[in-house]
């Protein structure tokens, strides 16, 4: 069982940054992939970030490629997702999700555990 609670959002100006906390509690946090997802008001919950268990491959939606970054911290229990040049499009409920399998990062049904999600308003 892992419990995922996401932190750091905020209301921030275009071009921005924010830093998203995902902290876990669960003894197999450190060996799940973790990604990030958001839903926007009216649309549905899209895929942003996934990083494997090790932390070495990530993978991004290409509408925030270049910009966002997820990284990880397993000693900590948790995981990054450094927001820069943030765009009005950017705003929505961000959460993390964890999941053991290795693939498929992008397809949210195979993750296991979410977290209540953050939210991320960047004004024009």
């Amino acid at each position: 069982q892992v419990q995922l609670v996401e932190s750091g959002g905020g209301l921030v100006q275009a071009g921005g940054s924010l830093r998203l906390s995902c902290s876990a509690s669960g003894r197999t946090f450190s060996s799940s992939a973790v990604g990030w997802f958001r839903q926007a008001p009216g649309k549905v919950r899209e895929f942003v970030a996934a990083i494997n268990w090790s932390g070495v491959s990530t993978y991004y939606a290409d509408s925030v490629k270049g910009r966002f970054t997820i990284s990880r911290d397993n000693a900590k229990n948790t995981v990054y997702l450094q927001m820069n040049s943030l765009k009005p499009e950017d705003t929505a409920v961000y959460y993390c999700a964890a999941k053991s399998s290795s693939n498929r990062y992008s397809s949210q049904r195979l993750y296991d555990y979410w977290g209540q999600g953050t939210q991320v308003t960047v004004s024009s």
